[in-house]
C-alpha cells in the first residue's frame, strides 16, 4: 500500500523521532525531516553513522546523508536514500519560521489532577429582607385558600342558554 499511496501520504510519512534533548526541549516525539537536519542512523548497515541530511525523496521513501554512499563498479559514488524510521534527529533546521512555530507552539501533556484544596463558595448577592419574607408568605399559604379561589372563579362563569358546563351546574346547585 506504500508503495500505491499518493504523494500527499508518502510525504506525512517521512518523519522521524526526535533525540532526547529535543523531546525534552519542545515537548514533541517526531518531526519531519528536511534538508539541513543532522540525524543519526539507529539500524542497519550504517548504524551510529551521523549526518547532514541531503536530500528527501518521497518517492524512494527514504532520506540521503552526507557519508553514507556506495560506490559504484565504474566507479564514483551513489547516494544511498534510508528510511526515516531508522534514523534519529540529532539537531534540527529552523531556517523555516513556520516549522519552528510549528514545533514551538506544541504544549506538554499534562493529566488532569484532582483539586486538593476544598473549592471557595462563590459569594451571593444579599437579598433584601422584603424579599425573603416575600417569598416566606408564598410558600406559606394554606392549601384552603386556592380552593376556594377556584370556586369564585366558577362563580362568576356567565351562565349560557342551552347546555351547562358542569362547573356552572354546580355552582348552581350550590346557590339555591
Amino acid at each position: 500500500m506504500i508503495y500505491q499511496a499518493p504523494h500527499h501520504f508518502k510525504s506525512k510519512q517521512l518523519g522521524s523521532m526526535l533525540s532526547k534533548e529535543l523531546q525534552k526541549k519542545y515537548n514533541k516525539h517526531s518531526a519531519r525531516v528536511i534538508e539541513g537536519d543532522n540525524v543519526k542512523v539507529m539500524r542497519g548497515e550504517f548504524k551510529g553513522i551521523e549526518g547532514k541530511v541531503t536530500q528527501v525523496s518521497s518517492e524512494k521513501n527514504g532520506v540521503a546523508s552526507e557519508g553514507i554512499k556506495r560506490e559504484k563498479l565504474k566507479g564514483g559514488n551513489v547516494d544511498l536514500y534510508i528510511h526515516t524510521s531508522n534514523l534519529v534527529i540529532t539537531s534540527l533546521n529552523l531556517e523555516d519560521k513556520w516549522r519552528q512555530n510549528r514545533l514551538e507552539r506544541q504544549k506538554p501533556k499534562t493529566t488532569k489532577e484532582k483539586p486538593t484544596e476544598p473549592q471557595k463558595e462563590i459569594s451571593k448577592p444579599k437579598e433584601d429582607l422584603e424579599t425573603k419574607e416575600k417569598s416566606k408568605q408564598i410558600k406559606e399559604r394554606p392549601k384552603t385558600v386556592k380552593s376556594k379561589e377556584k370556586i369564585t372563579k366558577s362563580e362568576k362563569l356567565p351562565e349560557k342558554k342551552g347546555k351547562q358546563t358542569k362547573t356552572a351546574k354546580s355552582v348552581k346547585k350550590e346557590t339555591r
